[in-house]
């Protein structure tokens, strides 16, 4: 396993500590609390919507469990000496992000799709590249990540950017032409939920760049830690929290559309 403690600086101050400390806290929290929310709110929408549903509650319970592995290996990383923070010795293993993301990514992507409830085949076809595109953005964005060589990381966080270039194509053009007969209101909260995807997932190659740009190396530490949970908030309870608002939408229209008419004498 590659060896993260290599990227931590050799001591914090105990704000800076606090800081990741918290912010991982403050994450294990509300995924928790959004897979609570989700699996109960399944039961608000028709039932060919609760399969997004339901992926949306997975997918912030795996990010609870990986956000609570991250969270003791943090803690375990450093030790409070004479007022700040040194390291211990201990290993602080990041490698469970890409864990999360490996499975979550595909998974959010999913849900994307599912909660339009488009036919099958158009579905299954955009799942498939929207899967394999996901998957490639990772791995080849995990090699530059454990890379501790400049150039490294360089090429290989510019060669994951193609596949996250086709996501967006695929979100944005593909999925853009399939959306003319949703209700106005869908199609609004379509383009915020795509709208949050790039913010969100905008945040990841800057946090990504920082030990690039030649910052402080307790700076970009806590730039990468402290930015990357803030996209993890954004692109998982958050954006599940959107998936469920187009759910109740559609729910609420189809309701409309298949309420009978009634007629005057």
């Amino acid at each position: 396993m590659f060896n993260y403690l290599a990227y931590l600086p050799p001591s914090l101050t105990a704000g800076q500590f606090s800081l990741v400390y918290n912010s991982f806290s403050l994450c294990i929290a509300a995924m928790i609390a959004a897979a609570i929310f989700f699996f109960n709110a399944k039961s608000e929408v028709a039932e060919k919507y609760r399969p997004a549903i339901l992926v949306s509650g997975v997918v912030v319970t795996i990010a609870a469990y990986h956000y609570f592995r991250i969270f003791n290996s943090w803690d375990a990383a450093y030790v409070l000496e004479s007022g700040s923070y040194t390291v211990t010795g201990e290993v602080f293993n990041d490698a469970y992000r890409y864990a999360d993301w490996i499975i979550t990514v595909p998974l959010l992507l999913i849900e994307t799709i599912a909660v339009l409830a488009l036919p099958k085949e158009v579905a299954k076809s955009l799942y498939v590249k929207l899967v394999i595109a996901a998957v490639l953005m990772l791995v080849t964005g995990y090699v530059g990540e454990i890379s501790d060589v400049i150039a490294t990381r360089a090429i290989w966080g510019a060669i994951s950017t193609v596949p996250f270039i086709y996501i967006l194509y695929v979100l944005w053009i593909e999925l853009g032409k399939l959306i003319d007969n949703q209700v106005p209101e869908v199609k609004s909260l379509l383009n915020t939920m795509r709208l949050l995807l790039l913010l969100s997932w905008g945040v990841y190659p800057i946090a990504y760049l920082l030990p690039e740009l030649g910052i402080a190396s307790a700076t970009a530490s806590i730039g990468v830690q402290v930015g990357y949970t803030i996209a993890d908030l954004l692109a998982k309870p958050v954006f599940g929290l959107l998936v469920y608002s187009i759910a109740r939408v559609k729910t609420q229209a189809d309701a409309v559309e298949t309420a009978p008419v009634s007629s005057e004498n």
